[in-house]
């Protein structure tokens, strides 16, 4: 690591953060409406984005610099099994295909403007709506840190930001200042208009990286020579081999298990969500799932730069700093700059878009559902902007106030708990034969299980919530816990579902229409400003 600060690549950093806060700010007057004041235009953009932005905003909302930092970094130090990130973003693309264009189409209809506002309309149910804004908000919150995270990575390599007390975490404090002030005036559009540069930065990075690295350290040969070399040594802690260039076959479960229950999650993320919703036409989304996998290429190379990290002898304690340190160590001073902008702005885009998402939930389905039913859609603006600094608030203090290590467990977390919503959104989507009390139960069954299971869970430096993994019940396998917990959770709504029926227990009134899952832009009966019924409903 050099020593003192890295005066080149900060200023080429600093030039980059300085563009993209412009890009925020001057985001306020781009596609501006007469009616700026309404959820659909600051927290949607007005639902008007075409292909191309809805390309940049959903794969800057996707990759994230969690992802540019954590998947190389997981390679770095396990080996193959760090690329699991890598096949559950090639499963979930047709996935999302199916149900993603009729989530938009059922939304574009109503006015939905959250999954919880489907929810609580093709249920008519507030509480299981309660339960999904609130699993969402609880979910989101450690990914927004992390995001936070990642720019303080790169802030350590760059040499800022050290010493102790207040100075140590101020440049922290302004980028967090400058990202609130922006999403706070811009909402959507912001993180839209910024995502051409950040997903313009990270594929130039990236061409590089995968060219330029492998040359100075003798080739991909080499590189995965010495990677196979480091990671066969016994790590001191556990005392068995760090990692290896093929997942053992102990581990091939916990692998796929993993893929899988990451790609269920990924779309069920409110932040996910809010960015599709944001198109203008069904049709955006079915192109978009088709070309979203170039991301899932870019990925599988972005991997890549953990074996490189190896082979170039990259020494970290924390291994979120390898591909940071990687940067700076192989790249002239000003390319690291451009690297570590990347990163930086990487952090940004889908922070704005979290932020934005969870203020939503809040707004839509427990200020208003619970608090002022009458709130008028300009108080609806008013308090998901304030929200939205809120939530950014506390992913600050999150960050600050907790290791890492803890930030990144849970966020593993949040994963296993945003599976838990898959059954009332997506088996809303295209079928009603659930009974809302039992995917409620099953909700309940799903978190208890999962947040339980993962407290159980210990690693060589946590006594709980150590990771992700453990023994499935009845198999004896190591897996995905979140699966698991998904798994019990669809059995309790399924068995539920089927007592409740024969008991005749009462059911919620159903606002949708069945053609309204295939209606496109343009279509009669479309009322894109249209709220949501507020139909009374039993809990």
């Amino acid at each position: 690591m050099k020593d003192g600060v890295n005066g080149v690549a900060l200023g080429v950093f600093l030039f980059f953060f300085v563009l993209v806060t412009v890009l925020g700010f001057v985001a306020a007057r781009w596609r501006r409406a007469e009616n700026e004041h309404s959820l659909d235009e600051w927290g949607l953009g007005g639902r008007s984005f075409g292909t191309w932005i809805t390309w940049f905003l959903l794969g800057g909302d996707l990759y994230t610099a969690y992802t540019f930092v954590a998947v190389p970094a997981a390679v770095y130090a396990t080996g193959a099994a760090g690329f699991f990130a890598v096949p559950y973003t090639i499963l979930v693309y047709p996935l999302i295909f199916t149900f993603l264009p009729r989530l938009w189409s059922v939304s574009h209809r109503h006015g939905y403007v959250t999954t919880s506002d489907f929810v609580r309309g093709r249920f008519g149910s507030k509480g299981l709506s309660l339960a999904v804004a609130l699993t969402g908000i609880l979910a989101t919150m450690p990914y927004i840190a992390l995001q936070l995270v990642g720019i303080q990575a790169v802030l350590d390599v760059m040499g800022v930001g050290g010493g102790s007390g207040f100075g140590k975490d101020l440049p922290l404090l302004i980028a967090f200042g400058v990202l609130a002030a922006y999403t706070y005036s811009s909402g959507l559009r912001a993180p839209a208009l910024i995502a051409f540069v950040k997903d313009a930065l990270i594929y130039l990075v990236i061409a590089v990286a995968i060219i330029y690295i492998p040359i100075k350290l003798g080739g991909f040969d080499d590189v995965f020579a010495k990677a196979t070399a480091a990671l066969g040594h016994a790590n001191p802690l556990t005392g068995k081999p760090r990692g290896a260039l093929v997942p053992p076959e102990a581990g091939q479960w916990t692998y796929a298990t993993l893929a899988l229950g990451s790609a269920l999650a990924l779309f069920m993320y409110p932040h996910s969500i809010t960015a599709t919703l944001s198109s203008r036409s069904r049709e955006v989304i079915r192109r978009n799932t088709t070309i979203l996998p170039l991301y899932s290429l870019m990925l599988g190379l972005l991997a890549l730069l953990g074996f490189m990290a190896i082979a170039a002898g990259v020494k970290v304690t924390n291994g979120q700093l390898a591909i940071p340190q990687l940067f700076e160590d192989m790249f002239p001073d000003w390319f690291a700059g451009v690297a570590f902008a990347a990163i930086g702005i990487g952090a940004l885009v889908p922070a704005a878009i979290m932020s934005i998402a969870a203020a939503n939930l809040f707004t839509r389905n427990i200020y208003k559902d619970f608090i002022r039913p009458d709130a008028t859609a300009r108080e609806e603006t008013r308090v998901s902007k304030i929200v939205s600094l809120l939530v950014k608030v506390g992913a600050l203090v999150f960050v600050l106030t907790m290791d890492k290590t803890v930030a990144i467990n849970f966020q593993l977390l949040g994963g296993i708990w945003i599976l838990q919503t898959f059954p009332a959104l997506v088996g809303g989507l295209f079928t009603r034969w659930f009974h809302r009390w039992a995917l409620l139960a099953g909700w309940a069954v799903g978190m208890a299980y999962g947040t339980l299971a993962a407290y159980g869970v210990a690693s060589p430096t946590q006594k709980h919530f150590g990771g992700s993994a453990k023994e499935i019940p009845g198999i004896g396998e190591i897996g995905y816990i979140g699966l698991t917990a998904f798994v019990l959770n669809a059995a309790v709504a399924a068995v539920l579902t089927l007592v409740l029926r024969a008991v005749k227990a009462p059911e919620g009134v159903d606002e949708t229409a069945p053609e309204d899952y295939t209606a496109d832009a343009g279509d009669p009966g479309v009322a894109v400003d249209l709220p949501p019924a507020t139909a009374d409903s039993a809990h």
